[in-house]
């Protein structure tokens, strides 16, 4: 036999040793049910919405008075037979299915007789830790039965003691409100202060000069991509932090990889510094998650076996209608890698709570992190139609299709509250993890309820990418296999079919607890029904809708003057997420947002682009999302058509060049209403300083700073389209590969700083002029009020 046969059979023995591993430990730990639609045993139609309980906070900062109108749907005065119990019988449910099928793993790896395995096919082509995998499982289910002396015991113990876990005594409602939560709003008033004096220094301006009320409100956010994600986004964060920049920044909001990024930041290993940040990312992420014997032996050996698995414990013990899944698994194994220290043993349970992260927000020091997540609304799954009858459906069908198209609901976590926008309602972080009943957290028959759930969940919600839908998936790896043969072929064929691939998860998502049952009457009449009749809500990785999180940036309240965006996503330029966020602007009525910002394509003039604007114009989520889709629909149709040479564009016009975006860009909206759908965007690219004048113009709206994680010749042999480990799916980077990442987040920063600097200072200035342009008429009414009190004395 030739070596490099051989070779060849043992790196397949290799990797079908690893799937093995894999797939035992995925079918003892995360035995799903199929994927299914929560209205119609259809496929995935995870219809999440998320409740807040308003909490009575004694604090006694300013508030205004629309606070006063934010009522919550549950009484405040609750009786003990108002708070609804629930049952924990450990020999039924969660727990005895999760102790059921580690049983049955440990007893079919025991089963195999590995020393017959190592004589057929040599110890040379299987892995040496495969025969470990037995004793590993055995030490895993004896730490987990529920036996007198066990961990499990020790961590469910723990669990109910509220000295070590406060918030399981407290009652948790929900809060029906549009309003920012009385924590955020106290906190904005915190941050203020801090972000007057690091204007003051940024921008080399006497402090004494600089009115807290002229500062501009910016926000920072990081893409989605999995590690590519978290390290790029960590080396650019860096760059702001380094320049002062940062410290201006009330705001940070984060897609699955920058998601981590925010947890490791607010945490004892991040120690709130991005320099600190990476260095603990060099130690930790060169080596897989899943590597079976790292990950297998923090999950046995203390301390970090208790730091892990007990999430696991709180999560299934304390909740019979919980699962545990593949997601879930992953997120256990991301904490595993990403939140234990190097050596291993200085882990520390404060990193473990979300709601921990207030500690480092109370005196306004950093910014407010906002995490998100979707839940995928499936209304109707309708059946495959042939190409024929596609072609031959009336325009109203098309209509009607189109309004039963899919949309993400988003949800929004921070670490004061879980919070949906559609459902104009959330919880405080610290109840996330309990059920809920007519906007009342539930509570165990000893009086306490079930601890917060755990970041490590969390985690994998957040970077759930591969529960993402077929279409999704493409999109990720286009940039990879447009070079193949037959790819126009195969791009063609996955446009024609995307309505239907859209909807079409391989994968199902992780779940919470459904807060808002019982509360289909309080709620908007826009929410989607199937969401009050399941226990649990369906929550994935937010880039399946957007890779970029600007929607809780534009949340009213929050009120960000400038955003931005740093953008790690694979194939940026064919993916335009900035543009994304028009319809939805548009759509909820916010004016500022800089419509058309983002990559230009070809074919795509204005009035395709107003035409999609329009279309957004809906009274609910459910139209607009099947407006867009039709809109885009027609779109996809007319770009066909174009390169047949069949039709010109849509506007009759010749289609753009497209544009080029350099590595800093910056759009500015107007705070005008657009009268008609034949104007074209508002917004232009602003690319020469003599333009910044735009930035000052009294109706100017939000602007969007855009840092494209783009290759840059100053940064040789590094290309996030091209460089390997940069992919998605990538989970091992050497301190080599990082040290490259933070080479090409620095130049790429370098390049924009300037520009940067030179639009806060416009936004700065023109809030100024604003406030004293206000304070100027002020006095003239004033004055004007006292002659007519007192009459003119000079007559």
């Amino acid at each position: 036999m030739s070596r490099q046969l051989l070779l060849s059979r043992q790196t397949h023995l290799r990797a079908a040793a690893l799937l093995i591993g894999g797939s035992l430990a995925y079918s003892t730990l995360s035995h799903r049910k199929p994927i299914t639609n929560d209205s119609g045993g259809k496929p995935w139609a995870a219809k999440s919405q998320i409740i807040t309980q308003q909490r009575a906070f004694a604090d006694e900062a300013k508030i205004s008075d629309a606070d006063s109108e934010v009522v919550s749907a549950v009484a405040t005065d609750l009786k003990d037979d108002d708070v609804p119990l629930f049952d924990a019988d450990p020999d039924s449910g969660a727990w005895a299915s999760l102790s059921a099928r580690l049983s049955d793993a440990q007893s079919a790896l025991s089963a195999t007789k590995w020393s017959k395995v190592g004589e057929t096919v040599s110890d040379l082509i299987l892995p040496n830790w495969a025969s470990d995998l037995p004793g590993y499982f055995a030490k895993l289910q004896r730490e987990l039965e529920m036996a007198s002396g066990s961990l499990a015991e020790e961590i469910w113990q723990e669990a109910q003691d509220p000295l070590l876990n406060p918030e399981i005594s407290r009652i948790a409602q929900v809060r029906i409100s549009r309003e920012l939560c009385t924590e955020e709003k106290l906190f904005q008033q915190r941050r203020k202060a801090y972000t007057t004096r690091a204007l003051a220094k940024y921008l080399e301006i006497p402090e004494q000069d600089v009115e807290p009320e002229d500062v501009p409100t910016i926000a920072m956010c990081g893409s989605g991509g999995g590690l590519r994600a978290l390290v790029a986004g960590t080396s650019s964060y860096l760059s702001a932090q380094e320049g002062g920049l940062y410290d201006c920044v009330t705001y940070t909001a984060g897609v699955s990889g920058s998601c981590w990024l925010q947890a490791l930041y607010y945490s004892t290993l991040g120690k709130q510094n991005y320099a600190t940040l990476l260095t603990h990312l060099k130690q930790r992420i060169g080596t897989h998650i899943a590597y079976p014997p790292a990950a297998l032996s923090l999950l046995t050996a203390a301390p970090t076996n208790k730091f892990l698995l007990s999430g696991i414990v709180e999560k299934v013990k304390g909740n019979p209608t919980a699962d545990f899944g593949l997601v879930d698994a992953y997120g256990v194994l991301l904490a595993a890698r990403l939140f234990v220290p190097r050596g291993e043993l200085g882990v520390d349970d404060r990193n473990l709570k979300l709601s921990n992260q207030q500690e480092y927000l109370k005196d306004g020091a950093h910014p407010l992190p906002i995490y998100t997540a979707v839940r995928h609304e499936i209304p109707i799954i309708e059946e495959v139609s042939s190409p024929e009858s596609t072609q031959q459906a009336d325009p109203q069908a098309k209509k009607e299709k189109a309004r039963k198209e899919s949309w993400f609901q988003w949800f929004e976590s921070t670490p004061y509250e879980f919070w949906s926008e559609e459902l104009e309602a959330g919880i405080p972080s610290w109840s996330v993890g309990r059920q809920f009943q007519n906007g009342i957290g539930s509570v165990r028959e000893n009086g306490y309820s079930v601890p917060e759930l755990r970041i490590p969940f969390m985690l994998g919600i957040w970077g759930s990418a591969f529960c993402a839908t077929l279409s999704h998936y493409y999109k990720e790896i286009r940039p990879i296999v447009k070079g193949l043969f037959g790819f126009g072929g195969i791009d063609d064929l996955v446009e024609e079919r995307n309505d239907e691939l859209v909807k079409v998860h391989p994968i199902e998502p992780a779940s919470i607890p459904n807060y808002v049952l019982g509360l289909e009457k309080q709620l908007p009449p826009t929410a989607a029904k199937s969401i009050f009749a399941s226990n649990q809500l369906e929550l994935a990785d937010a880039g399946m809708s957007n890779n970029l999180p600007i929607y809780p940036l534009l949340r009213p309240g929050r009120d960000a003057d400038i955003i931005i965006a740093f953008d790690a996503s694979a194939d940026i330029k064919n993916e335009n997420w900035l543009s994304v966020a028009d319809g939805y602007a548009r759509q909820r009525g916010i004016k500022g947002w800089p419509l058309g910002a983002g990559w230009p394509k070809n074919g795509t003039p204005n009035a395709t682009a107003a035409k999609e604007l329009d279309a957004a114009e809906a009274v609910s989520p459910q139209q607009a999302a099947g407006k867009i889709a039709d809109a885009r629909e027609s779109r996809r149709e007319s770009a066909k058509s174009q390169s047949r040479g069949t039709q010109p564009d849509i506007d009759g016009q010749s289609p753009k060049q497209e544009l080029e975006l350099g590595y800093c860009n910056v759009w500015v909206g107007t705070s005008l209403e657009r009268s008609t759908s034949s104007e074209p965007p508002p917004s232009k690219l602003l690319t020469d300083p003599s333009h910044d004048w735009e930035l000052m113009d009294p109706n100017a709206g939000i602007a969007v700073i855009y840092f494209p994680f783009l290759p840059n010749p100053e940064v040789e042999g590094v290309n996030p389209n091209t460089s390997d480990y940069m992919s998605t799916w990538n989970f091992i980077y050497t301190p080599e590969d990082i040290d490259k990442v933070v080479a090409l987040a620095r130049a790429n920063f370098r390049a924009g700083e300037e520009q940067v600097k030179r639009t806060v200072r416009a936004v700065y200035t023109r809030k100024k002029e604003k406030r004293l342009e206000r304070e100027r008429r002020a006095k003239m009414r004033k004055w004007g009020r006292h002659l007519k009190e007192s009459g003119d004395h000079f007559r």
